[in-house]
């Protein structure tokens, strides 16, 4: 009898139940990682309560996708990982020989081999993820940080698509992770960062983050106006990262942003949702 875990299937629509599941095996350039923090992010939310993934996943199977552990077991053919090594893996590996890949898009690439199943003991690394998206996390990071690793790339690959330079200045909009990892990478960058807010407890944290200035659409009369004022000679934003997802606030981006600027809707908004 195979030995068992825990693990989180989702069935349907709101629909996610704990059951006791076989430890899955390490097979050729596979991992079998010991997940040692799983998060949760607005994917994840998403789908529970659609009840699927048109492209990542279909019930009943294991979610969620962000995590980092330590190697429990070590397929054959696998040299650059061993039994003990504090790693994270990410959700998916472009196949590299498509159109897209070729074109350097992976992330349209059109064999995109996904994994889940982040909130369970154990979890069953494919070989290409292995090879392609798995990285040792250096002693000091604790794993729920190197967790945040997937969502960090993106953020960071926004960054280099805004085409962002140092000395530029950049209007984040919205205080959540995503929010506050585009301020904290921008100012990491050199950027001169003004957040724009929705709460007053997202002050400080947009602050801590890197905001060299922080507009509460709640304490001003026209949040736009407000903004272009905080910008050199009130001409607008270089670069304008909408993180909401929200008509309101993809209208703002356009207008705070200067003549031959560049805004980046980041936000992804749900079909049919207005």
């Amino acid at each position: 009898m195979k030995a068992e875990m825990t693990a989180a299937v989702l069935y349907g629509k709101e629909d996610l139940r704990l059951e006791r599941v076989a430890i899955p095996q390490a097979g050729a350039g596979e991992l079998v990682v010991r997940v040692g923090a799983a998060l949760t992010c607005g994917t994840d939310l998403k789908v529970y309560r659609r009840g699927y993934h048109a492209k990542m996943l279909k019930p009943p199977m294991p979610f969620g996708h962000e995590l980092a552990g330590v190697v429990e077991e070590v397929g054959a053919g696998v040299t650059a990982f061993k039994v003990g090594d504090r790693v994270v893996a990410l959700n998916s590996a472009p196949c590299d020989v498509c159109f897209f890949c070729r074109h350097g898009q992976q992330n349209l690439c059109e064999d995109l081999l996904f994994n889940n199943g982040a909130y369970a003991e154990f979890i069953r690394i494919p070989a290409r993820i292995v090879e392609k998206n798995t990285l040792i996390v250096p002693e000091g990071v604790p794993l729920e940080f190197a967790a945040l690793t997937e969502p960090l790339a993106c953020v960071v690959r926004g960054l280099e698509e805004s085409g962002t330079r140092a000395g530029d200045t950049m209007v984040v909009i919205g205080a959540g992770p995503i929010g506050l990892m585009f301020m904290h990478a921008a100012e990491i960058a050199g950027v001169e960062v003004i957040a724009v807010v929705k709460r007053e407890d997202q002050i400080g944290a947009a602050k801590l983050f890197g905001a060299r200035e922080v507009v509460h659409i709640g304490a001003v009369p026209d949040v736009v106006a407000a903004t272009r004022a905080l910008t050199p000679a009130g001409r607008g934003a270089d670069i304008v990262i909408e993180a909401v997802a929200a008509p309101a606030t993809w209208e703002w981006g356009v207008d705070m942003v200067r003549k031959g600027g560049v805004v980046n809707f980041f936000g992804v908004r749900r079909a049919g949702r207005r």
